[in-house]
């Protein structure tokens, strides 16, 4: 017999979480490799643009993890778009992120935000979902890195 309950327990979920991590270690040969190296850890990657009084004109956050950049949020202030700060923000990320020996990046975008800008970099569709939420379609794209 179970009992089902919905409370949100942090507790509990750092359990599951721990178990899960264990299950996928114990499943994957990659992943118990990977255990305990420097490249098992998520390390932020933040890159700023500062208009000329110091106020954010833009900004790129996300993280390494493995071999991969994931984008998280990109970001240009509209009185800066169309000027190539988004361009530079992500060329400079992919940049940092090949520094720390990534060969891949990941973003996911919605179709009123800017898959086309992911395109015009070298980005390819591998995911598309329509209607999440409704009436928005979501889209992941990759990169090999050079």
């Amino acid at each position: 017999m179970f009992r089902l309950e919905t409370e949100v327990d942090r507790a509990r979920r750092d359990l599951l979480h721990r178990r899960l991590k264990a299950t996928n270690t114990a499943a994957s040969p990659v992943l118990r490799a990977l255990r305990g190296t420097p490249g098992d850890r998520q390390a932020p990657l933040h890159v700023w643009a500062s208009d000329a009084n110091g106020g954010l004109a833009g900004g790129l956050v996300g993280h390494t993890w493995t071999t991969w950049l994931h984008v998280t949020y990109l970001w240009v202030d509209a009185r800066h778009r169309g000027a190539g700060l988004g361009s530079r923000l992500l060329t400079e990320a992919e940049h940092l992120a090949a520094g720390r020996g990534c060969t891949a990046s990941r973003v996911e975008t919605w179709d009123f935000q800017a898959p086309d800008f992911y395109r015009r970099h070298g980005y390819d569709v591998v995911c598309v979902i329509p209607d999440y939420p409704p009436g928005i379609t979501e889209y992941t794209l990759t990169k090999r890195l050079a």
